[in-house]
């Protein structure tokens, strides 16, 4: 029986950070797969399903962030795994204290989605995940695109989450009071009521979901403004905390520029170890809003990016 060899720890580091995890029989690894957008095609998929076959246990998990992954690995095959996926334009990572792999919702396909999450999952990853794989962050950063209210990915659970929305547009004048409102029974968390023969829409309840748009037989409902309301500073784990939205709703252009900005306020003002959520407690959200929104953060861009920050590791929480 061949002897396999010692892997040291800083080996097992260096190919962490590769997207290689150690398993818990301390000598095979697991392979994490990085997906662009939760989607794979089928030579891609091909692909991870040989590479487990030929160099893993035969298996593939699932993971709750949208990426794959090939247990089993040995360390001597770790170069031919990462070979065989750049066949089919895949590649391993999703480790470490940087931006981690973009995970948006089905939003594209769903009936409930407001605009196609996998396009812009696609854009953010490559503009954040790929260009700034190598600015070291104080901690994790995780990016999560919602495409409706239905907030199946968890938007508010990320450092920088992502909700659709549609605003409904609603003209009381024409309103014609009708006995059973169709625009109410869309309404599925009861801000839309009829009262004293008038419609009502509580806004401080309504969601912005858009279900209720078009559902008036006498137009009294359009649509509105169409964006995504921004979410900073949500984790979950060992210690959770929900994000806190910005007051607005922007447009796509806008977020790529808001997230810019906050991934660069969060390298220069964090502390090593600490999450986006824990900074912004420390220093209070109302400074850490205006700043993203007016403050000239862009403009110190390249010295924020070569600044000697974070080179030591260590996670607070």
């Amino acid at each position: 029986m061949a002897i396999k060899p010692k892997i040291s720890a800083e080996q097992r580091k260096a190919v962490k950070s590769q997207g290689f995890l150690s398993n818990n029989d301390g000598v095979h690894f697991s392979c994490r797969v990085v997906t662009e957008n939760g989607a794979l095609n089928v030579d891609q998929l091909q692909n991870v399903c040989d590479v487990a076959r030929k160099y893993g246990n035969g298996n593939v998990s699932l993971t709750t962030r949208l990426t794959l992954e090939v247990p089993g690995i040995e360390f001597e095959n770790i170069e031919n795994v990462k070979e065989h996926l750049a066949k089919d334009g895949l590649k391993s990572g999703g480790t470490g204290s940087r931006v981690r792999p973009v995970v948006p919702c089905k939003g594209t396909v769903c009936t409930f989605g407001l605009y196609d999450t996998q396009k812009l999952g696609t854009e953010l990853h490559e503009q954040f995940y790929n260009r700034y794989y190598d600015v070291k962050l104080p901690h994790k950063f995780k990016i999560g695109i919602g495409g409706c209210p239905n907030n199946c990915i968890k938007p508010s659970l990320n450092d920088f989450g992502l909700i659709g929305q549609h605003v409904p547009k609603y003209d009381e004048d024409m309103c014609s009071g009708c006995k059973k409102c169709a625009v109410e029974a869309s309404c599925k968390i009861g801000a839309a009521k009829v009262v004293d023969g008038k419609l009502i829409i509580d806004k401080d309840k309504c969601n912005n979901c858009g279900l209720c748009i078009d559902k008036c037989h006498f137009d009294a409902i359009e649509g509105g403004k169409e964006g995504l309301k921004v979410i900073l500073g949500g984790k979950w784990g060992k210690l959770s905390r929900p994000g806190t939205p910005i007051k607005g709703i922007y447009s796509i252009e806008e977020v790529k520029e808001i997230l810019e900005k906050t991934i660069l306020l969060y390298r220069e003002q964090g502390k090593t170890g600490e999450r986006f959520g824990d900074m912004i407690d420390r220093i209070g959200f109302e400074k850490i809003e205006d700043e993203i929104l007016n403050g000239n953060i862009l403009e110190r861009k390249e010295e924020i990016l070569n600044a000697d920050l974070h080179l030591v590791g260590g996670a607070t929480c």
